[in-house]
């Protein structure tokens, strides 16, 4: 609400400088259908140099695109903790030409709306509201779309995908969150452009795949993927899940895709990012390491899906440039995502360890779909879950009873051994045999020779 307030008095503000102002795109298409816009933007015929005269005085104004008629205007943080809210203000403009297909060769600046649309990419995302009287204003047809659910490009579709190859991917993401339909010659343009998405950086590519993921209806987003054919020319690795059947036994939903999407549809709208990544790959080791029953003997196995659904794992996060961080979570999601099976036998060193986990509550997560998109068992997941809800932080990762300092105090001499000799103790601590440093010593001298330091 607060952007909101803003952008009205942006609008304000130009209007009784003689400007025209509107907002527009998404916020109009979210307030029309009822929802609460994510963010705000205004169109005006007012210049760059223009809106920096109006507003630079009692405003902060960010030139992030001024060459193509885009700025940030927002109003000066009470603090500076606090973050500045800003509105994207963008001049009317027709663009001319673009070769790399992502931003105009030339920009010229329009006194109308009319033609600003027409550079937009979707009908639906061309609306423009007067703040103050609610008229909008449809040059495209697209309050027309929405009255029927359906995602159009604005004039020739192979044009605006051309203009911005990211297009392809999120006409599927507003498809997929608005439960719309994509306009048959839309949906034919993507599918014959579709190789034509690795032009797209892959920081957007990953950014906008995100969002598909998160906002509540991925498992469509990804059918979409695939019935456009941008699934293996963005993610050969999942297209590969189609087909590969699994055991029965465990896994009566179906092939290796039909599980993954499952699980996808299960994702709810502000999900953390890696724990739905996690989740896309968490099986994506499986086609490389399927072994049928002709070569088993027994059933359908895929011994080593983890490691290598690891290693595959952290090279799609490499490809798409995901922060260091990011990846590590990702991976780790995929490499643990088989241990929940072993919970009911691990002694309580390793049950600890294993809660220890960074982000824990991911890995829960990850394996409660898991089961529920297969063979909807939850027993392991209730027990780890009951575990970390009763069990204090401070047994699960209890201080340190010794350090090396202690050890070199008690006479040892620093070596290799003193890791092994520090680790006994941890392990006889996590498993309640020893809780203080009077007998983690007392222990320490129970070891055999060889395992200490001397």
């Amino acid at each position: 609400m607060e952007q909101r307030i803003l952008a009205e008095r942006i609008c304000r503000i130009l209007k009784a400088a003689g400007h025209q102002a509107y907002f527009v795109g998404g916020c109009v298409r979210d307030i029309l259908l009822e929802r609460e816009p994510a963010d705000y933007d205004v169109a005006t015929d007012a210049t760059p140099n223009r809106i920096r005269e109006l507003f630079s005085e009692s405003f902060v104004v960010l030139e992030v695109g001024a060459k193509f008629g885009v700025m940030l205007v927002g109003e000066p943080a009470d603090s500076e903790e606090d973050p500045i809210v800003t509105v994207e203000v963008a001049t009317f403009r027709s663009d001319v030409g673009y070769s790399d297909g992502r931003h105009p060769d030339n920009v010229v600046f329009s006194k109308t709306a009319r033609e600003d649309v027409k550079r937009r990419d979707f009908t639906i995302n061309a609306l423009l509201m007067d703040p103050e009287t609610k008229e909008v204003l449809d040059f495209v047809g697209g309050r027309e779309d929405l009255s029927a659910g359906i995602i159009r490009a604005i004039g020739n579709p192979e044009e605006r995908f051309n203009e911005d190859k990211l297009r392809l991917v999120r006409a599927v993401r507003f498809a997929a969150r608005l439960h719309y339909a994509i306009e048959a010659k839309t949906f034919q343009a993507i599918q014959k452009l579709a190789p034509e998405i690795k032009q797209v950086s892959p920081e957007r590519l990953r950014d906008e795949l995100t969002k598909l993921l998160t906002e509540g209806a991925a498992r469509r987003g990804f059918e979409l993927l695939d019935e456009t054919k941008l699934l293996p020319e963005i993610l050969p690795e999942i297209a590969r899940m189609k087909g590969v059947e699994q055991p029965p036994q465990y896994h009566p939903e179906g092939d290796v895709w039909i599980h993954t999407l499952l699980m996808l549809q299960q994702l709810p709208v502000g999900c953390p990012a890696t724990l739905a990544w996690g989740v896309l790959l968490h099986d994506v080791g499986k086609p490389a390491t399927f072994k049928p029953v002709s070569q088993t003997g027994d059933r359908i196995r895929f011994d080593g899906h983890v490691e290598v659904g690891v290693r595959m794992a952290e090279e799609i996060c490499r490809r798409l440039r995901f922060s260091n961080e990011d990846t590590a979570q990702i991976a780790a999601l995929v490499a643990n995502h088989m241990k929940f099976k072993d919970v009911l036998q691990m002694k309580p060193s390793t049950l600890k360890r294993f809660a220890r986990l960074n982000r824990f509550d991911e890995h829960l997560e990850l394996h409660r779909l898991d089961c529920l998109s297969s063979h909807r068992m939850l027993n392991n997941y209730d027990f780890a879950q009951k575990f970390v809800r009763e069990t204090p932080a401070e047994q699960i990762r209890p201080a340190r009873l010794l350090t090396g300092d202690d050890l070199m105090a008690l006479g040892f001499q620093p070596g290799p051994s003193f890791k092994q000799m520090l680790d006994s103790v941890e392990e006889a601590q996590l498993n309640d045999l020893i809780h203080t440093r009077e007998e983690a010593i007392e222990f320490l001298k129970s070891l055999p020779a060889k395992n200490q330091a001397s």
